[in-house]
């Protein structure tokens, strides 16, 4: 397989197991300072910009994501896909049929198959067709395989419990279909029950429920256990009711809900225009700069395994901690460029060692429990 960038990580302590077997490391493995770091850069740094700084990982990093074998995925703006294994750091780029080079969603499914949303489509990854002849390695989905819109969005893409692959794009919501896929028909649908919103994510919750924030409409869920006997007239469960919106007549203003996540004891999350809105069931909770979020224009949101909850905004990040009672200053901790994170936060991730990381306007970030330092290439990681 052709690679457009390799970036091989040599470390002077890593050696073969026995029975020649090679080890598999994780990231817990190696110390974030590790020495003896060797590089090889296998592209033309000519071909990008002048001023890009070709040690950073990716000046953009719009999505990351940890597959099945730990390995780490960023989705760049402009440099394609990268992975990380803890030895290699891979660019998958034109040679390998990743013709795209802006990546805003990455998930898995069940096969094992990476999906790459893009504002040229989805693309799917299959590890194991470089092992068969003449296999390849990215195929794209675009208008021709049933996506009207073909631009997604960032987190807009999931796979629920049940390994429905489901596309957020700006004119609204995709599943994909295995079998038609199979037979060389139109693989992608639309999810006819929303209307034609513009997804800012998607998310599963712990009952089944799936999510989807939009920018527009306020948020939808959808309740794939409740549905109507067509025949009959009549519900077959309690309720009946497939979709729920939340708008602006619930308290939502200006029915914009950005970034979407789930806390443990089971309320939805999001960001507004204003802040962010925690989402009980019954009633909507807002947080504003008011409360000490900081920033203004909110993007992001993402809780940790610890429950707590971070936002990102133009201008800084804050941590929150909803444990603490308002109002308390002590709730909220507003990182800036001040303490080592670029402003412009575009993707947060928790992989499953506990790590955070972020992919910001410079590149990508760790936190080490007060400053935030960059990882770049050569790291440290």
């Amino acid at each position: 397989m052709a690679l457009n960038r390799i970036l091989l990580f040599s470390f002077l302590t890593i050696f073969t197991a026995c029975n020649g077997q090679e080890k598999t490391y994780t990231l817990k493995d190696l110390n974030t300072s590790q020495p003896g770091l060797k590089v090889i850069r296998n592209f033309k740094a000519a071909a990008l910009a002048p001023d890009f700084d070709t040690t950073l990982v990716s000046q953009y990093i719009r999505s990351i994501f940890q597959d099945s074998k730990g390995n780490l995925w960023f989705g760049t703006l402009g440099e394609g896909v990268v992975r990380y294994d803890v030895k290699t750091l891979t660019y998958f780029s034109h040679p390998d049929g990743f013709i795209n080079n802006t990546v805003y969603a990455i998930n898995e499914d069940k096969n094992g198959n990476m999906w790459f949303g893009t504002d040229q489509g989805v693309y799917k990854y299959d590890p194991s067709a470089t092992l068969r002849a003449g296999g390849k390695t990215f195929k794209n989905y675009n208008q021709k395989d049933g996506l009207s819109h073909i631009d997604i969005t960032r987190k807009g893409i999931l796979v629920d419990k049940s390994g429905t692959i489901w596309v957020g794009t700006h004119g609204g919501v995709f599943r994909y279909d295995p079998s038609a896929d199979s037979k060389g028909a139109q693989s992608f649908s639309l999810f006819q029950e929303l209307p034609p919103i513009n997804v800012a994510g998607i998310m599963e919750d712990k009952s089944g429920n799936i999510w989807f924030a939009s920018s527009n409409k306020g948020v939808f869920r959808y309740d794939p256990s409740a549905y109507f006997d067509s025949a009959q007239h009549k519900s077959l469960t309690a309720g009946g009711k497939t979709i729920t919106n939340i708008a602006e007549k619930e308290g939502l203003g200006d029915n914009y809900a950005g970034g979407i996540a789930e806390d443990q004891a089971g309320n939805i999350w999001f960001t507004m225009k204003n802040g962010i809105c925690k989402y009980d069931g019954r009633i909507l909770t807002g947080y504003t700069p008011k409360d000490g979020l900081g920033g203004t224009e909110f993007w992001g949101i993402y809780i940790e395994q610890s429950g707590i909850i971070w936002v990102t905004a133009r201008g800084s990040t804050t941590r929150f901690d909803p444990s603490v009672p308002l109002p308390n200053p002590q709730a909220f901790t507003v990182f800036t460029p001040a303490n080592g994170l670029n402003c412009c936060v575009q993707s947060m991730y928790q992989d499953r060692s506990g790590n955070m990381w972020w992919g910001a306007g410079q590149g990508l970030y760790r936190f080490d429990g007060q400053r935030f330092y960059q990882v770049k290439q050569n790291g440290p990681w």
